[in-house]
């Protein structure tokens, strides 16, 4: 992955209400383990506005899917984008030489 994409989504998981919005979204797209707007806001506490304005930038991030369910739109975790972030991110804690060396070479290729 490329560090200007891993930044923005690093970016996005950066804000504690975020962070606890992912903690609380399902892994799989169902209405009824799901959660909309309204329902977030109640858990978190915070006007449904703050949460639209929290899921669209984790949705821009690609961390989120949304779609249409049982009358509202529901949210779930995007966990194939989810898993290659902590992949990228692990590989470049780790100072992953071949890691390093592939991301140099494509991101000199642009």
């Amino acid at each position: 992955m490329p560090h200007s994409d891993l930044a923005r989504q690093l970016k996005a998981i950066g804000d504690p209400t975020r962070l606890r919005i992912l903690g609380l979204l399902p892994r799989v797209k169902t209405c009824q383990a799901g959660y909309n707007v309204s329902q977030l806001a109640g858990e978190l506490g915070i006007p449904q506005p703050t949460v639209s304005h929290h899921l669209k930038i984790l949705f821009q991030a690609d961390l989120i899917r949304c779609e249409k369910m049982c009358r509202d739109a529901y949210y779930w975790i995007n966990e194939p984008a989810v898993e290659v972030v902590c992949d990228s991110f692990q590989a470049i804690c780790r100072c992953d030489p071949a890691q390093s060396a592939a991301e140099d070479h494509r991101q000199s290729s642009k």
